[in-house]
């Protein structure tokens, strides 16, 4: 089934007559002979509206009931049954209520239309969700319901309803929008002349740039490349020289002569990476271009001219700015210029302007010889062979008396060029066929010490010297930088490889990618620096070396911009326009990186909150049990013995105050349990740790079990331990309170402790049910119970604040099999003998784990 058409009447502000011009249209159709029904309009009380509706069949609405209110939607399923061939749909932003099919009517209205249903909508400009900010900063109103524009943008027909402020007050006057007790309100704010004008230009310019998308997907598929001139865009041709900042404030200025104007400048490299703009230069002619409301474009093209009025012509530019050239004079031998050849070649359908500027006729500087690139000594070597070594070798021959004839010596001086071409390059090779040419001629070719050769046989020798000479430098000037390229690439690919590899072992250390960027390029400092906004200040993400601080990209001697918000800063020096690929490489590896240290500490901080989220939950749980299960007793001991219905024997006494003591003391255990373990997961726990002896501690922690329960085995020759002894009164407290809990009722629990090289262990061996192994790390954590527990048997602390104390005293604590059956919980401390207390644990971290 084919897919429905949508149409869509968008309004300029509420009251232009969407909803009338849609119902009109319905009208048309109808006397056509096109099924169309109205799925749903609101007519809001207008009386002209609703008269539209006469004669148009509607389908009844759905009605919903929401929160005591009687609603109606638009019935879906009711349309999709009558299946018309036109639907109207008022209000696409419309939110539709809870319990409704879909969220949105927008939502609906894709059902219908792949269900084969052609749909006539309307909506207005300050509903498109693209542009709630703008709205709400005219008209101080935040619109609630919004639409995608990408929705209204998909319409296969989009029509502006538009109207005059000042005709759509007059209509709001005499009462054809709001009934008249909302007249007088509604023109002193939202329908205030200002914002209506606003809110027609947003409306219009959205629409034209609908408009532009029609246009340029017609040409496209036409094939169309003459110039359309059907809106002002002006192409900026930059060369990365300092007049580039000129041109772009002459174009803004021609731009801002005509409404709906475009400022596109352009940037054309060649292929082969050579260039000599300023990469800094450029950096700061895309952000004023970006200021000025433009774009900024990057092009590659060998023949400037040919792509800069491609580029015009592809993007139906009117008109093209170009600088007067900052050549000298003598270098138009070389050519007629960019500027002139473009004027020529644009034809009737491109205005080409050429603008002054202050370095008119300045030079634009000689570009770096290719024999540079074999470095400062091997150039100067190839210069001194080049031209000192046909000298001496001239000298040499003179005054020996050796006749070596002139094709030896033509071979000498041969010899001679292809060294200079090895060291130097090109140009040193070429001044030694040159010189050694004429040496040949004076000294060697009859008659000597003339500049004349009699012997023809010896000019076509001479000939053929400096023909060979001038081939071999240049094959062996290609082979160096042939040779200069390959060492780069490989030095390139490299780096990317490097870096392709950090991506895949998921390094993370921005600080050793900066370290690693500093060191590739030879810089003094590299830092990364970004912003929120493009009007807040930059802060710096990242910063390595010993260079000067950079605050924003424009200080660096190399910025290399990464996204709109983001920009990788490198002070030292000025780098080739070659080194930039790498370099970009390096930036967006760069923020790669930062972003997935963020992912990584925003999914800690995740895991932290879900960790406090399922404590909190589980404190929930024991507040709602565990310690109302002891309120309610003291309660009920409380209330009985304040009843005077029933004459209490001392002995009931005594045993109610009993129960009362009883479940104080529970209460005072979980909250002392409660409060532990916040102190442990704020990492506030600070043990005191000095020397003492178990069985001063020991003792005393078994006060809260019966008597009986424990049996103690603790030597006197046992050192003395390094802990707090507060912390390990508590810890032990817990571990034997557990063990008595969960032992059997004939076995009491043994307390035992022994030494085990510079360490001490007191062992808690009970003879209960035991602990599977999969189960042993899990009973340490908090609100943990294992097996079936009785819901009053505590809130899942003991062993967990047990743990945390004893870690927090440089111990451990873990838990063994019985043998026999049972667990054994084996707490182990350091002997003070042993030597200075261990250092602190770092207790955020404990208390993050």
């Amino acid at each position: 089934m084919a897919r429905g058409k949508l149409r869509i009447y968008l309004g300029s502000a509420p009251g232009v007559g969407k909803t009338y011009a849609m119902l009109s249209e319905a009208h048309r159709r109808i006397e056509r002979g096109t099924d169309c029904v109205v799925a749903f309009v609101e007519h809001h009380d207008r009386p002209r509206t609703e008269v539209m509706l006469h004669g148009l069949e509607q389908v009844p609405r759905k009605q919903l009931d929401h929160r005591g209110g009687l609603f109606t939607e638009m019935d879906v399923d009711a349309v999709l049954e009558r299946a018309p061939a036109v639907a109207l749909v008022d209000e696409l932003a419309h939110t539709n209520v809870p319990g409704s099919r879909n969220a949105k009517r927008w939502q609906d209205v894709e059902e219908l239309l792949a269900a084969g249903i052609d749909v006539v909508s309307t909506v207005n400009i300050q509903h498109l969700e693209s542009l709630g900010d703008v709205v709400e900063s005219i008209t101080g109103v935040r619109q609630r319901e919004t639409v995608p524009d990408e929705v209204v943008r998909r319409a296969d027909q989009i029509e502006l309803v538009d109207m005059s402020p000042q005709a759509l007050r007059r209509r709001m006057a005499h009462g054809n929008i709001y009934k008249p007790d909302r007249v007088d309100a509604a023109l002193s704010n939202y329908f205030r002349p200002g914002n209506l004008t606003a809110l027609r230009e947003l409306a219009l310019l959205w629409v034209a740039d609908r408009v532009d998308e029609y246009l340029q997907q017609y040409r496209g598929e036409h094939g169309i490349r003459s110039t359309w001139q059907a809106r002002e865009r002006i192409a900026v041709g930059l060369t990365g020289g300092p007049e580039g900042r000129t041109l772009i404030r002459r174009a803004s200025r021609m731009a801002a002569r005509g409404s709906g104007s475009e400022i596109l400048a352009v940037y054309i490299a060649r292929s082969d990476g050579l260039t000599a703009a300023s990469p800094k230069e450029l950096a700061v002619q895309r952000t004023l271009v970006e200021d000025l409301g433009g774009t900024f474009h990057h092009v590659i093209g060998d023949d400037i001219p040919a792509a800069l009025l491609d580029f015009a012509r592809g993007v139906n530019a009117t008109q093209i700015v170009l600088g007067s050239s900052r050549r000298k004079t003598w270098q138009y031998i070389f050519g007629p210029g960019v500027g002139a050849t473009v004027a020529r070649e644009s034809g009737p359908d491109l205005d080409v302007h050429i603008v002054t500027h202050d370095e008119v006729a300045k030079g634009r500087g000689l570009p770096v010889t290719r024999g540079a690139r074999l470095g400062r000594s091997r150039s100067i070597w190839g210069w001194l062979v080049g031209v000192g070594g046909p000298a001496l070798l001239t000298l040499l021959l003179t005054h020996v008396d050796a006749d070596l004839g002139l094709a030896n010596d033509m071979l000498l001086f041969l010899t001679l060029t292809v060294a200079a071409a090895l060291l130097g390059g090109l140009l040193p090779a070429l001044a030694s066929a040159a010189f050694g040419s004429l040496l040949l001629n004076y000294y060697f070719a009859p008659p000597l010490h003339l500049w004349t050769v009699s012997d023809s046989k010896n000019i076509v020798a001479i000939i053929v010297f400096v023909g060979v000479a001038i081939s071999v430098a240049s094959v062996v000037d290609l082979a160096a930088r042939r040779t200069h390229q390959a060492a780069r690439l490989r030095a390139e690919s490299e780096i990317l490889s490097f870096l392709a590899g950090s991506v895949l072992r998921g390094e993370t250390s921005l600080d050793a990618l900066l370290e690693r960027v500093r060191e590739t390029f030879s810089m003094d400092s590299v830092a990364l620096l970004e912003r929120a906004s493009d009007v807040a200040p930059w802060t710096c993400a990242g910063r390595v070396g010993e260079g000067r601080t950079l605050e924003r990209p424009e200080d660096a001697d190399v910025d290399m911009p990464v996204g709109d918000h983001m920009a990788l800063a490198l002070s030292g020096r000025v780098l080739p326009a070659e080194d930039r690929r790498v370099l970009a490489a390096f930036a967006a590896q760069a923020v790669v990186v930062l972003d997935r240290r963020r992912l990584q500490d925003e999914a800690q901080q995740a895991r932290t909150l879900a960790e406090g989220n399922r404590i909190r939950t589980a404190l929930l749980a024991a507040v709602s049990h565990d310690l109302r299960t002891p309120l309610a007793g003291i309660k009920a001991a409380v209330s009985s013995l304040r009843s005077d219905d029933v004459a209490w024997s001392e002995e009931d006494q005594a045993e109610l105050l009993e129960g009362i003591e009883d479940g104080a003391d529970r209460l005072d255990h979980l909250v002392g349990n409660l409060l532990d373990m916040s102190r442990l997961q704020t990492g506030t726990v600070t043990p005191l740790i000095r020397a003492i002896d178990l069985d001063e501690v020991v003792p005393m922690a078994l006060g809260g079990v019966p008597d009986g329960s424990a049996d103690l085995d603790i030597p006197e020759t046992l050192p003395m331990v390094s802990v707090d002894k507060g912390l390990l009164e508590r810890a032990v407290a817990n571990i034997v309170e557990n063990a008595v809990k969960y032992s059997l009722d004939a076995e009491p629990v043994l307390v035992s402790a022994s030494t085990l090289g510079d360490r001490v262990e007191l062992r808690v061996v009970d003879r209960g049910p035991g602990v599977p192994d999969a189960a042993k790390d899990r009973i340490f954590e908090p609100f943990q119970r294992y097996g079936d527990a009785p819901r009053g048997a505590g809130v899942g602390l003991g062993l967990a604040v047990a743990r945390g104390f004893v870690e927090s005293m440089g111990g451990t604590l873990e838990a063994e099999d019985t043998p026999g059956g049972g667990l054994t919980m084996v707490l182990t401390l350091r002997a003070a003998t042993g030597g200075p207390p261990p250092a602190l644990p770092d207790l955020s971290a404990q208390a993050a784990s």
